[in-house]
């Protein structure tokens, strides 16, 4: 055995070594280009493989391109894609994004070259590939922009455009849709004088499922003792959650 890598057991029991420090050659003991893997395949096509397999959730291709990047010295290359990937392919509920962050910091204090660094970087690759796939973020984005040329460009023709954001000028503003959202802590709001209770009755709601029942207790305590006198049908509106149906409907009060 060679005497400069360090003997370790592996998960079977198996006595096993230290991955060694890149050679500059290939698994063949061929010179490697400089953007060649230590199994002699290019690296952003591993790079774009290991994207594609997150998105379609195979696990087994996904640890593979990981160990292939971690093992050849690209490591740096790995864990931005990763991150990228939490960003771009993942449900936006998806607890992915620490653990990939935990494992990066493990790898890079174990070093990407060892096998503790690189089982690191393909149980950050199998979290992705098994976290829920959707390109939410990405779309939503692109749609946002697209939508922003065209209203643009309706604009410049004086038309009325064919596709708008969610969110018009005229629902944000008093009266509108959104008019709950101009509270004090903006213009319009401390224009209109609506102080902290208009707040805590209608901009501080949350819904589908509403407070909790510690959360609720707390608050209409908070209510009860706070120097503006609610009135019960305040308090009661204050509590409820937002209806799932219409999450911006507010009724008026006397």
């Amino acid at each position: 055995m060679d005497e400069e890598r360090q003997a370790t057991f592996g998960p079977d029991g198996e006595l096993e070594t230290e991955a060694p420090e890149a050679t500059g050659t290939n698994d063949f003991g061929e010179e490697t280009g400089a953007d060649e893997t230590d199994g002699g395949f290019n690296r952003y096509a591993v790079v774009s493989l290991l994207q594609k397999a997150v998105r379609r959730g195979d696990e087994e291709v996904s640890a593979w391109c990981a160990w292939e990047l971690a093992r050849s010295g690209f490591g740096w290359n790995l864990w931005d894609r990763l991150n990228t990937f939490v960003v771009e392919d993942l449900q936006a509920d998806a607890q992915a994004a620490p653990l990939v962050g935990r494992y990066e910091e493990l790898a890079e204090e174990w070093d990407m070259d060892s096998r503790r660094g690189q089982m690191a970087a393909v149980q950050a690759a199998l979290v992705v590939a098994r976290a829920r796939s959707a390109r939410e973020g990405a779309n939503a984005v692109n749609a946002f922009h697209a939508i922003a040329k065209r209203r643009a460009e309706a604009h410049e023709r004086d038309e009325e455009p064919a596709h708008s954001f969610p969110v018009t000028g005229g629902d944000l503003s008093a009266g509108g849709r959104y008019d709950v959202a101009l509270d004090g802590h903006t213009g319009e709001g401390a224009r209109l004088n609506r102080s902290s209770p208009f707040f805590r009755v209608h901009g501080a709601r949350v819904g589908p499922e509403g407070e909790t029942d510690v959360s609720a207790r707390w608050k209409r305590l908070y209510l009860a003792l706070d120097e503006y006198d609610y009135t019960d049908e305040e308090v009661a509106h204050a509590l409820s959650a937002a209806d799932s149906a219409d999450p911006w409907a507010e009724p008026e009060f006397e």
